[in-house]
């Protein structure tokens, strides 16, 4: 038969997504499924006559029949021929180590007449844990399904399974159990719980009498059980597991600053060479000061973040791929229950590190709903990688570039803490929301721990490629529509308002460079003050400055709401409009020169930058995060109630910051 489209399925850990990327390379799309907010990753690989082969990512899921959304995403996919995302092939992949309950699933395919070949990974580990699988006998007790043995991070095998899809041919379909002989093609209804159960305890009790056929256990091998075992006591201890997490933070912050500072300064002066290239490539007029002093400093505003933003994904991605990131979450349930929040909240906490967005869709694996509101009402709270660019600019600005203790960086200890007080918030947060939703049901944290492994840089590879495309892009396009907006806003305003307001400068008698610079200075300020923009930051102000900010910081507040990362791109316009870019001053160095009229002092001082700081760690400044939530909580009134309390409390947190440190 011929094979157009696959679908991998398996259990979660099963290692279904190192075939996917082994299959599919870059060659790959992330989406959602229609109406939910269910990942649905999508890829392809070149046919054995040309052409594609589709392959579809189904989610991780243990049983075919739905008790959370990413089962019943796999459910009514595979119940319904018809179903448009319906494969002409199965492939389940199998942890080698965990088979009993991993073929599970595919007994349940399998008896929905569904074409499978079955992939037995991780097969590196056999050794190790003392297995020897006969698979000759496996794919025979099965059924004749072929059976591919792989090992998925490394690539071997992935040419067999490439040729096992090219070749199939389904041959006789011979039932798992019998009750299912006489069914057609799909699922006539859902079974009660009862007769899930009976089928459920049926299947397993097959699947034993087969494994007792074709797999023999030895003794594991002592040193592989005794080092993981001592690994764990230790980074799974009580006081130790937190502190090593901690110094795990405190390098990846510290990492971050150190070996992202010579890209970011490379971009910083590429981008300062762009618009002065614009300027003198291009001729004086409107389309030339818009692309000078709006979109080129605007994208540099947030390309410039890149390399931290990358080195972030990159640090996660190993911690995921070693097996610690499990450990985390497994110490992290012990902190968690006192406030009220589920074991299984700690992962989309931890995920919002990256995103707050992938973050609240994780709650979907919560089951009870008073546990699932909370961490959606608190995920955002933990600082996701659009503040990053936010914290380093402002970091940069007010926090002086010294060591502590010999060895530790100031800027990236105030970086670690700026993260701290984002899960401290969120903790503090979720006992209030505990005293407000009150419910009886009680939760457990069930989990797998996955086997230490060393990461699979491949793998690395391809996450940092998607995660990093994926935010470029979405920030990308905001950024640039916002900046053309924002320079128009910034560069006309009500009629004959701006030229007025210039007129009434004196002109210099004095034609030496101090004096017309000066000159300069003065017109562009107040150009940008006569501005539509700068009249709407005018009417702002008062109810910033005791938070420390000025008119200027206030229009970048205003458009932030949009995305917290246009806060850069925003003062990269601001900064940029009526310059001369022959200085050479970056966009730093020109904010460094602000001066607030009012007090006299820099606009960006440790009080103000640290006020700033801790108003953007606790406002909801994402729009499409509101989205999420809605279509998660399915009413406005939680997202509603998610913008206003995070709103008023980055504005107290902010006021009590900036007059503490006054």
């Amino acid at each position: 038969m011929s094979i157009q489209k696959i679908a991998l399925v398996g259990n979660p850990n099963s290692g279904k997504s190192s075939v996917f990327n082994q299959l599919t390379g870059l060659n790959q799309h992330v989406g959602n499924y229609p109406g939910v907010t269910v990942d649905k990753k999508t890829g392809s690989f070149p046919g054995k006559e040309g052409g594609k082969i589709k392959v579809i990512d189904l989610p991780g899921i243990y049983s075919i029949y739905p008790k959370s959304e990413d089962e019943r995403v796999v459910f009514e996919i595979l119940k319904d021929k018809g179903h448009k995302n319906y494969p002409d092939l199965c492939v389940v992949v199998v942890d080698v180590t965990n088979l009993e309950r991993n073929l599970l699933l595919f007994t349940q395919l399998h008896d929905l007449k569904i074409p499978t070949i079955l992939v037995v990974n991780m097969v590196d580990l056999l050794e190790g844990e003392g297995i020897s699988v006969d698979l000759e006998k496996l794919s025979e007790l099965l059924g004749g399904v072929p059976v591919i043995p792989m090992n998925a991070r490394k690539g071997e095998g992935i040419e067999a399974l490439k040729n096992a899809i090219y070749d199939f041919n389904q041959t006789t379909w011979t039932p798992f159990l019998k009750q299912y002989a006489t069914h057609d093609h799909g699922l006539k209804h859902l079974p009660s719980p009862s007769e899930q159960i009976e089928d459920t305890d049926r299947r397993f009790k097959k699947i034993t009498q087969i494994l007792k056929f074709c797999v023999k256990r030895a003794e594991p091998s002592k040193s592989r059980k005794l080092i993981s075992n001592r690994i764990d006591k230790v980074v799974t201890h009580p006081i130790w597991g937190y502190a090593i997490f901690l110094f795990i933070l405190l390098l990846i912050f510290q990492a971050i600053y150190e070996l992202a500072s010579v890209p970011m300064d490379l971009i910083d002066n590429v981008f300062l060479l762009l618009s002065q290239g614009t300027r003198d490539a291009l001729p004086p007029g409107v389309f030339t000061d818009l692309i000078a002093e709006g979109i080129v400093p605007g994208i540099g505003g947030i390309v410039i973040f890149v390399p931290q933003i990358v080195l972030l994904f990159a640090f996660i991605a190993i911690l995921e791929e070693t097996g610690y990131m499990s450990r985390v979450v497994f110490i992290m349930d012990r902190l968690m229950r006192p406030f009220g929040l589920n074991g299984k909240s700690v992962v989309p906490l931890i995920s919002g590190v990256a995103c707050a967005i992938p973050a609240i869709m994780a709650t979907r694996t919560i089951d009870q709903w008073k546990d699932r509101l909370i961490t959606i009402m608190v995920t955002p709270l933990t600082s996701c990688s659009a503040r990053l660019p936010v914290y380093t600019l402002l970091i940069a600005l007010v926090v002086p570039d010294k060591s502590v203790w010999g060895f530790m960086n100031l800027q990236g200890l105030v970086l670690l803490g700026m993260y701290l007080l984002g899960f401290a918030a969120a903790f503090l947060a979720a006992i209030i929301f505990k005293l407000i939703i009150r419910s009886r049901q009680k939760s457990f944290l069930i989990m797998e721990m996955p086997t230490y492994k060393i990461p699979r840089w491949s793998n690395v590879g391809i996450t940092l490629w998607e995660k990093t495309k994926v935010f470029v892009w979405e920030a990308g396009r905001v950024i640039m529509a916002i900046s053309i907006i924002l320079w128009v806003l910034a560069s006309y305003g009500p009629p004959n308002r701006i030229e007025k307001a210039v007129s009434a400068i004196p002109i210099p008698e004095n034609v030496a460079d101090d004096a017309k610079m000066s000159y300069e200075e003065q017109v562009s300020s107040v150009k940008l003050e006569n501005s539509w923009i700068g009249l709407l930051g005018k009417q702002l102000e008062p109810a910033i400055a005791p938070l420390g900010y000025d008119w200027q910081v206030g229009i970048a507040l205003i458009t932030s709401f949009a995305a917290r990362e246009v806060f850069v791109s925003s003062m990269a316009t601001i900064y940029s409009v009526g310059e001369d870019f022959e200085d050479e001053a970056t966009m730093l160095q020109r904010m460094r020169q602000e001066v607030n009229p009012r007090t006299g002092q820099s606009v960006y001082n440790l009080a103000s930058g640290l006020s700033l700081m801790v108003f953007y760690a606790f406002a909801m400044q994402c729009m499409s995060t509101l989205a999420i939530v809605k279509r998660e909580t399915k009413s406005w009134k939680w997202p509603l109630l998610q913008l206003v309390y995070m709103t008023t409390l980055a504005y107290i947190g902010a006021f009590i910051t900036y007059n503490l440190l006054q």
